[in-house]
């Protein structure tokens, strides 16, 4: 393919020549961005006049820093992937679409993924069984119990489909793979021709921290799944060009601060500049000082705090890395070449590139931390945190009447003396911190040491240990160190999220009696990156970020409320005081550790095989053929109704009329809140659901795991156990009232009146809505429910193309206002006119009170680009395509 800038030109690297659009002679390309040469080169690579014109080319050269976004491109990344979580149902969309292809009359294999796809299953093992040996094993069989029919219908899409490549069970975290073995850095593909070609590594996952990849300098962000397919299927991914936030860092980590402490720094200063929409490009003198791990740690966090990626540039930390993670000597020396040759290699005298602002942080600044109770941008110093946490809890235990410090026995077992504050889950877990051997194996330190003082974790904390691969397992076997964690109960339970997305399993029954009799506000301590209320346990409602080291320092202590600079954390067995300094491991301890138990073998021998999967996932058996066979009695995996009237004409959009507020909510609601990804209650509409389908409720698993089933999904949406509706003041969890008549019900059982009676609905929130995690079904449970519109203070960016992608409307409140200024109450009747074909950029709302009275205000459509105009009109982005492969 030819472009207007005659930009093709040959690279020689070890004999081998490759063709490639080269940066070097575009005026203005040089002072760009990292991240933004990356889209440069990717709209040189696809010019064709149409989809990308010289004009959109012409744009990134002449890109202004300072100006608002405005100008919209057309995005192919190199390729997709996906966790079995939002896998499922991307998969389970493409088997649906293959069925409504063939009833049109096309030929099924037309919906077939064009870009490489693949898929680690990390999501569903649960911390069933912790602290003995056989956790692993037991945790893993009933892993494979409960989602047998899933990982069929997956091994079943790895056969149907091209491009795509599945990751078995117990194998590690999907970032954390990617990071080891799956991420080129440099792409390469055959031209027709033959010749090969060399362009940057770019992906869009189903996952939000999919950015941890952007620590390797691959450019990569999180999608919805819905959004995923569509690229899978050949379909650009439409966005505006962004504003670069560049963050300069000086400086190196001082003694006693980890890589968890620095990135839940940058958490927050990041948040607080407000960064929502916008790249974050690291540079400065600092990047010599910060190993490849901490570079992915803080890349992992982008969710966290609002950015669209945080990418670190290619220098020689990245070639180090790939050569540690056994990547062939042939993709370093390319990757290094093609980077130096493109003005994207970061060194010394690398000349600082214009950025839209910047932010500076001496890393020598950074102390020990932790973040909580329920958002990771709420950092804690260390030395903070008794005070803080405890200041919290007292505020609890005033509205029950008691104090905080009041403790309370568990009666069936009296040494479990429980109280407000105690840890009772402590997680080494999540690919933000276990792809870090520092951390991890500073942990393991910590744990040889005070095993060797005798201490002994408390009775009433469920430990565990979910490293992202199995490197991890190797290099602490190398280092002695698995033997010592275990030793204090923090022993291998699974390879995977676990507790981090609220697969924690159940608790000990005596402690959760405990919690449940006393109303107790207990706390879990994680290493990884989300602690959002409801996530981690039903039965905890603190959850705090914390380094793996510190994880296993709360486990010893047995409570948050604790000063662990000057409280021990227990007595050796000569009674003497143990503190949290007499065990911590020094830098120059950690790193010799590193360098002596880290080597390229463990990663080349971890992933040999790594699409193969151990025995179990060899025997499991799977349908065969192009067409998925569906069975309706399945309650993990059913045909979606997305795709049922496709051979209908289309309706045109309509202005929504005579509609009623399904929930009305405040800041800060999380995708989890939407869509929980937790335990599944048995008095719930999908519990109920599920037990009128002959399922046990110990065989319920999780909501995410039945993320195939839209029957579940859409009872579950809106069903998270913190969820507070303003409608339905006083309650907690997914209730709301029916109008006009008041009566309280489930949302999803309101949901269903309103569609009988053929009632539009929409949300009313405040702001942040839809933080958190890249789950499409927080957009599809909502159109499936019959919600038309989302009407709040301002989107987290994934959420609202989710939305868009699903057809449901996304609406912002103008500057200045929102639901309390404006006085709604969620009782009235809305209606929203003025939007045409889709592309107006305001609405007229008008609210009428039951009284009568009315109230009109202006609102903003966040349909952002023409792309995704297309999308609403045709009722989401799948719909799209299908009637475009169709046609073509």
């Amino acid at each position: 393919m030819t472009n207007s800038f005659a930009t093709q030109t040959t690279l020689q690297v070890q004999g081998k020549r490759y063709s490639m659009h080269s940066l070097n002679e575009l005026p203005g390309a040089a002072r760009l961005p990292y991240s933004m040469k990356i889209l440069l080169e990717n709209l040189l690579r696809y010019e064709d006049g149409s989809t990308v014109t010289k004009a959109d080319i012409e744009a990134v050269l002449a890109w202004d820093a300072k100006a608002e976004p405005s100008k919209e491109i057309a995005y192919r990344p190199a390729r997709v992937l996906m966790q079995d979580f939002t896998g499922v149902p991307a998969i389970v969309d493409l088997a649906a679409m293959r069925d409504a292809m063939r009833r049109l009359g096309g030929d099924p294999n037309r919906i077939n993924p064009l870009q490489a796809a693949e898929l680690v299953i990390d999501h569903s093992v649960q911390v069933d069984h912790f602290g003995s040996d056989e956790a692993f094993s037991l945790n893993a069989a009933l892993e494979y119990q409960r989602n047998r029919e899933r990982y069929a219908f997956l091994k079943w899409g790895q056969s149907a489909f091209s491009n795509f490549k599945v990751v078995p069970p117990d194998t590690g975290i999907v970032h954390q793979v990617n990071l080891e073995y799956l991420a080129r850095v440099v792409f390469t593909r055959a031209l027709a021709d033959g010749t090969l070609e060399a362009y940057p590594d770019t992906l869009v996952g189903t996952d939000s921290h999919t950015t941890m990849i952007n620590g390797l300098g691959v450019l990569g962000w999180g999608v919805g799944g819905i959004e995923a397919e569509a690229a899978m299927l050949g379909q650009p991914i439409s966005m505006l060009l962004p504003q670069v936030v560049g963050f300069r860092l000086t400086g190196k980590l001082p003694e006693g601060a980890t890589a968890t402490d620095l990135v839940l720094t940058v958490v927050q200063m990041l948040r607080e500049k407000g960064v929502v929409g916008k790249f974050v490009e690291f540079f400065g003198p600092g990047l010599a000082n910060l190993p490849l791990a901490d570079r992915a740690t803080i890349s992992n966090m982008a969710p966290e705090y609002g950015a669209t990626c945080g990418i670190f540039p290619i220098d020689n930390e990245t070639l180090r890395y790939l050569e540690l993670s056994g990547r062939s000597a042939e993709q370093i020396a390319l990757t290094e070449a093609y980077a130096r040759a493109q003005g994207m290699f970061h060194d010394a005298d690398t000349p600082q590139a214009e950025y839209s602002d910047v932010l500076e942080l001496d890393m020598t600044t950074v102390e020990p931390s932790i973040a909580g109770p329920k958002r990771p941008q709420d950092r804690i110093p260390l030395s903070q945190a008794k005070a803080v946490i405890g200041e919290a809890l007292e505020k609890v235990a005033q509205t029950r009447g008691r104090k905080a410090e009041d403790t309370e026995p568990t009666g069936s077992e009296p040494h479990l003396h429980l109280r407000d504050g105690m840890v009772v889950i402590a997680s080494i877990t999540s690919c933000t911190n276990t792809s870090n051997p520092s951390v991890m194996l500073g942990a393991g330190l910590l744990a040889k040491k005070a095993h060797a003082r005798g201490l002994t974790v408390k009775p009433w904390v469920k430990t565990s240990l979910a490293p992202g691969s199995r490197v991890v397992t190797e290099y602490l076997d190398k280092a002695g160190l698995t033997g010592e964690l275990a030793a204090l109960g923090f022993n291998l339970v699974g390879y995977g999220c676990t507790t981090c997305i609220g697969n924690s399993g159940p608790l000990p029954e005596p402690v959760s009696q405990a919690i449940r009799r006393d109303d107790l506000t207990v706390c879990s301590v994680l290493s990884g990156n989300r602690n959002f209320e409801g996530r981690i346990h039903a039965d905890i409602k603190m959850n705090f970020l914390a380094s793996p080291p510190l994880v296993v320092a709360y486990a010893l202590a047995g409570r948050m409320d604790i000063d662990l600079g000057r409280e021990p954390l227990g007595e050796d067995a000569h009674g003497q005081p143990v503190y949290l300094k007499d065990i911590w491991p020094s830098q120059h301890e950690i790193q010799e550790t590193v360098m002596n138990s880290l080597g390229a073998e463990q990663f080349t021998d971890t992933y040999a095989e790594v699409f193969s999967g151990e025995e179990r996932w060899q025997k499991l058996q799977a349908p065969e053929g192009e067409l998925f066979a569906w069975d309706n009695a399945s309650t993990y995996v059913q045909n979606p109704p997305y795709f049922d009237d496709i051979d209908q004409p289309l309706a045109p959009v309509s202005d929504i009329k005579g509609a009623r507020v399904l929930a009305k909510l405040g800041d800060s609601v999380t995708t989890d809140h939407i869509s929980p990804a937790g335990s599944i209650k048995p008095d719930s509409p999908a519990g109920q659901y599920l037990i009128s389908h002959g399922v046990e409720p110990v065989d319920f698993n999780s909501y995410g795991s039945r993320r195939g089933n839209h029957e579940v999904m859409m009872r579950g949406t809106f069903a998270n156990v913190r969820l507070r509706n303003q409608l339905a003041p006083g309650t907690e969890g997914g209730v709301t009232r029916h109008l006009p008549d008041g009566e309280p019900m489930s949302i999803y059982d309101a949901a269903m009146r309103y569609k009988a009676d053929n009632v539009p609905t929409l949300i009313i929130a405040g702001t942040e809505y839809g933080s958190g995690s890249s789950r499409d079904w927080a957009g599809k449970g909502p159109r499936l429910l019959g919600v038309r519109a989302a009407l709040v203070e301002s989107f987290e960016r994934i959420h609202r193309s989710n939305l868009v992608g699903m057809g449901v409307l996304p609406l912002q409140f103008l500057p200045g206002d929102n639901a309390a200024s404006l006085g709604l109450t969620g009782e009235e009747v809305y209606d929203i006119t003025g939007l045409g074909d889709g592309s107006a950029k305001e609405v007229t709302v008008t609210a009428t009170a039951p009284d009568g009275e009315k109230k009109q205000f202006k609102a903003r459509v966040r349909i952002d680009t023409p792309q995704e105009v297309e999308y609403y009109r045709n009722g989401g982005i799948l719909s799209y395509v299908l009637r475009q492969l169709a046609a073509a």
